[in-house]
């Protein structure tokens, strides 16, 4: 749903009103907020959460979160999954994870709901891209596929089962194929 307001809201302006559920992002001027996940997409994200920070987190190389807003390059955005690298992790004074997070994951994970705009969250991807993020994925439930954005401008899409699926060069002790990914759904 987008809300247009009735005099142009700042960022900071934005930042300042109530959290809704599910989230609303300041994309352009405009609020737009989130479609409620259904059961797949909740599925996946649940799964795919403690699969990357069971990896990932006990070596302190990175951490994956869901539903961090995350506000940079005059847009604040609520991925489905964020992951960044240990050291990039927001500290507050007492060095424990931040309330906010004022710049633009390592790796942005969207995962499509049904009725979502694609065009919405592809821009979303690349807005992240533009922005220093290393990688995006784009998973389709429905289709059973990943689109894998890459920091250099390329993209390409993984949908056989035995598809390793790319992740950033400071993931790589992380590994899933498709065929996993999806079995996730199946469980």
């Amino acid at each position: 749903m987008v809300q247009t307001p009735t005099k142009p809201l700042t960022l900071d302006e934005f930042l300042k009103l109530p959290e809704t559920k599910p989230a609303s992002e300041f994309i352009d001027g405009q609020i737009i907020q989130k479609p409620m996940p259904q059961g797949k997409h909740s599925t996946i994200q649940g799964d795919f959460v403690p699969a990357v920070n069971s990896v990932l987190k006990p070596k302190h190389i990175a951490r994956a979160y869901p539903e961090l807003r995350c506000t940079f390059g005059g847009r604040s955005v609520v991925p489905d999954v964020t992951v960044f690298t240990w050291e990039r992790i927001p500290r507050d004074q007492n060095r424990k994870v931040s309330n906010t997070f004022a710049i633009s994951p390592d790796w942005t994970i969207e995962i499509l709901s049904p009725d979502q705009s694609q065009t919405k969250v592809v821009r979303n991807i690349l807005h992240c891209l533009t922005n220093g993020t290393q990688m995006g994925w784009l998973i389709d439930p429905e289709e059973e596929l990943v689109f894998v954005y890459f920091g250099d401008s390329r993209v390409a899409v993984f949908e056989e089962r035995d598809d390793l699926i790319p992740v950033p060069l400071f993931a790589k002790p992380f590994v899933l194929t498709v065929g996993q990914l999806f079995s996730w759904l199946e469980e």
